[in-house]
């Protein structure tokens, strides 16, 4: 299954319509296909995803309703999902309603139209349907979205008694399809420095992240785990809680082995990889290293994804496309804009655009940096 579109309408922290496109919104060139997945006919998928703005402009908030889009059509419960956060300051009768297009194995374009409420303090989903259509009507990018032309699929029925009230009647769909989306969803880890996988681990990964070690396993004996680190020309150490790790590798190694590891288990699999904060810990190269990955069909040849949240505009110069980053802004409500309907050149440097103030709500106020000032001299006195 492959996200196309993600649309949301209603959620009380964005102060407009949210909208993420995975397809590519400006031309594709020779030169920038092989950096992207073509999912069906001249339809291109951008493989890597950036968000980008200032401190509280809404980037990881923007993580989480991508997140939970992507739970939604793996028919998880609303419960139990861990982006709820993102309907703070829904009232009982407000309502949120989530349209996300994609495209599955039986080779159509699919539409899940999905509405949300809550209710004695839950949430739960009052009217759904989901719509589909052949490919081979999507003659152009308009016609792919256009909501008129798809065909009713199935509908939510309340009297369905097997169907929990905040479960989606995706279930159904996953079932006769046998597909779901691979997720791994990071933005717990963006302070939080543990290996999160007991998996084998490649000594070209370790030694990427600190030449010191000469090998680091981790091996599950029934419901323990035995861990074994040796640096070069040193006594191996022996442990059985992965914290216990913290006190000998620095926590850009952590995080680094933890990240590359999820990247390798979603590029092979051709699913998504969302990272907020993708610079924590890292210099620029490890992370440019990890975005080229994505980008190199040689790596990358199911269509994985990467989707993530930076500080840092240096990076978005390691994009040819515009279209590939989402530029996030708070005032007085979240909103998200493509770089492509802001800057319509390609060749444009993004990070002095973005440095400059040239996109706007990207560098903080003056004023605000004055009064800032003002405060640090006064302490000085």
């Amino acid at each position: 299954m492959k996200i196309l579109k993600i649309r949301a309408s209603g959620l009380p922290l964005f102060s407009s319509d949210v909208e993420v496109d995975f397809l590519a919104l400006q031309r594709v060139s020779t030169e920038s296909a092989e950096t992207m997945h073509r999912l069906f006919s001249n339809y291109y998928q951008n493989n890597v995803i950036a968000i980008t703005g200032i401190n509280a402009s809404g980037k990881t908030t923007l993580l989480k309703v991508v997140n939970f889009s992507f739970r939604l059509l793996n028919n998880e419960p609303i419960s139990i999902i861990d982006s709820i956060e993102i309907f703070d300051g829904l009232l009982d009768q407000d309502i949120v309603s989530f349209t996300i297009f994609f495209y599955a194995n039986d080779h159509a374009i699919h539409m899940l139209h999905t509405v949300i409420k809550k209710q004695d303090d839950r949430f739960i989903i009052v009217e759904e349907t989901l719509h589909s259509k052949s490919i081979t009507s999507a003659k152009s990018k308009k016609a792919l979205f256009d909501v008129s032309s798809f065909k009713q699929e199935q509908m939510r029925n309340q009297q369905e008694a097997y169907l929990l009230d905040d479960v989606s009647i995706m279930v159904a769909f996953n079932k006769r399809q046998a597909e779901r989306i691979s997720i791994v969803d990071m933005l717990r880890f963006t302070n939080n420095n543990l290996l999160g996988l007991n998996a084998e681990i490649p000594h070209e990964l370790i030694e990427f992240f600190d030449p010191s070690i000469e090998y680091l396993t981790i091996e599950k004996q029934f419901k323990d785990q035995e861990i074994r680190l040796k640096f070069k020309n040193k006594e191996e150490l022996i442990f059985h809680q992965l914290s216990e790790l913290n006190r000998y590798l620095s926590s850009g190694t952590i995080k680094g082995i933890t990240l590359f590891l999820n990247a390798l288990k979603i590029l092979k699999v051709g699913g998504y990889l969302l990272v907020d904060e993708i610079e924590n810990h890292f210099n620029k190269e490890i992370v440019v290293t990890l975005i080229r990955f994505f980008m190199d069909q040689d790596c990358n040849p199911k269509g994985a994804v990467l989707l993530f949240s930076t500080h840092y505009p240096e990076l978005l110069d390691e994009f040819s496309r515009n279209d590939t980053i989402y530029i996030a802004r708070n005032k007085a409500g979240i909103t998200v804009e493509n770089l492509s309907k802001i800057l319509t050149r390609n060749d444009i440097n993004k990070s002095d655009a973005y440095q400059s103030g040239y996109l706007e709500g990207t560098v903080p106020l003056y004023d605000a940096y004055m009064n800032l000032k003002r405060i640090v001299i006064r302490t000085l006195v």
